[in-house]
């Protein structure tokens, strides 16, 4: 029930910020003087509407998004009334159709902005100075934490019936013991302890050392069997190694929460990060292609293949599932801050790509005018349609991908 409550609640926070999405482009046309004729939320038959003024507002029965119209987008657009011509949006200044082409973008960071900042404050953020590497994981005192088993391959599942358990667990060890020493090795570091581990056999017997509550002890646990690649090589060829059950607990917290106003700088670093990250996710997704059509057909869902609306939705189930909150609005924020991001992509139909145009006619007319030739007027989006349609037709395909992966096989956080 909490899982079904979760989707439908993320799924819900979906439609509002692309509601509000609409209602930016909305306020700021109408701010501009700019007509516009219909505001609604969802798609398909109308539900329910209402006129104010010269615009309508209303539900329809897919809540699958929303629109606003504006009159006169382009200059090819034939529904401008009579009285209406120095309203049409193509006929305003170029600063002014870029404002009210980026609200949409604008609403959804101002939303994840918001979000993070009551995140800062409450929550807490990542913490920037948590070990993210490999090397300083490796230097991180050995304080363990007890997994619930060992996974005899390389992978990272849940545990299942007839998988060892962990030897760490049966020696009585307990989350948040340092250890000390291993067959009377010490042991500085979680790196040396891994590097201890793989000169031992699996289900050989070994003398662990270790510190609890400022107390040394000792204790004797049977080594397990699991599969990994060489320490040195990651994507090396993996082998049997000997596995003790354990993982590691850093010894900086994995999130800072500030005051009001420290909130704003952790925010803006917070932000400054994502960008990149999400730059970065967009120049991955065509080498994504192949992963999500394998993981349809089979094969293991990679982690970092695209996610449908209907996988973040089913991600937030399973955040509110494990109570899980802090993750539910992460996932909120990083997608609002994905979708403005990729809405102003510089291609039809996104807002981006009329942005784009926009700005084009006003540098070509500037140059033409240099060099003391007529003005060529307007971008004849008619012969633009084709581009269009390919960049439609492409989004469709990669967006019934993504959704059927998150059918067949969807991306999990937490094992259920």
């Amino acid at each position: 029930m909490a899982y079904l409550l979760g989707v439908v609640l993320f799924a819900l926070a979906i439609l509002i910020s692309v509601s509000l999405h609409e209602a930016g482009h909305m306020i700021t046309a109408k701010a501009f003087g700019m007509k516009v004729t219909k505001y609604f939320v969802g798609f398909g038959p109308t539900l329910w509407s209402f006129k104010r003024g010269e615009t309508e507002y209303g539900v329809k029965g897919v809540p699958l998004g929303g629109f606003c119209k504006i009159v006169g987008m382009t200059p090819q657009d034939d529904d401008v009334e009579p009285g209406d011509e120095k309203r049409v949006m193509w006929r305003y200044p170029v600063w002014k159709r870029t404002i009210v082409m980026s609200a949409g973008s604008i609403t959804h960071f101002a939303l994840a902005l918001v979000t993070l900042w009551i995140l800062a404050i409450s929550a807490g953020l990542p913490n920037p100075n948590f070990p993210s590497t490999e090397e300083q994981v490796r230097q991180e005192p050995a304080v363990v934490a007890l997994s619930d088993c060992v996974v005899p391959e390389n992978a990272a599942r849940a545990c299942a019936s007839g998988d060892a358990a962990s030897p760490a667990a049966q020696a009585q060890l307990r989350d948040g013991d340092r250890i000390t020493s291993l067959n009377g090795q010490p042991i500085e570091n979680y790196g040396q302890l891994l590097t201890a581990l793989r000169g031992l056999q699996p289900g050989s017997a070994a003398t662990i050392g270790y510190v609890r509550d400022g107390q040394p002890a000792e204790t004797r646990a049977t080594l397990a069997r699991t599969e990994r690649p060489p320490l040195d090589d990651p994507d090396g060829a993996v082998g049997p190694v000997a596995a003790l059950g354990v993982g590691l607990i850093p010894s900086t917290p994995t999130r800072v929460t500030y005051g009001p106003v420290g909130a704003f700088g952790a925010t803006a670093d917070f932000t400054g990060e994502m960008a990149v990250g999400t730059v970065q996710a967009l120049q991955r997704i065509p080498q994504k292609v192949p992963a999500l059509w394998h993981a349809i057909t089979g094969g293991e869902r990679d982690v970092d293949t695209p996610i449908s609306v209907v996988g973040a939705s089913r991600l937030g189930g399973e955040a509110v599932e494990n109570n899980a909150w802090l993750v539910f609005f992460m996932l909120f924020v990083s997608l609002n801050f994905f979708i403005g991001v990729f809405n102003l992509l510089p291609l039809l139909p996104l807002d981006g790509g009329h942005i784009a145009i926009a700005w084009f006619e006003r540098a070509r007319s500037w140059l033409f005018a240099r060099l003391r030739r007529p003005d060529p007027g307007r971008v004849d989006y008619l012969k633009l349609m084709p581009f269009t349609y390919a960049v439609i037709l492409i989004g469709g395909v990669f967006t019934l991908l993504t959704i059927t992966a998150d059918v067949v096989n969807p991306i999990t956080l937490f094992s259920r």
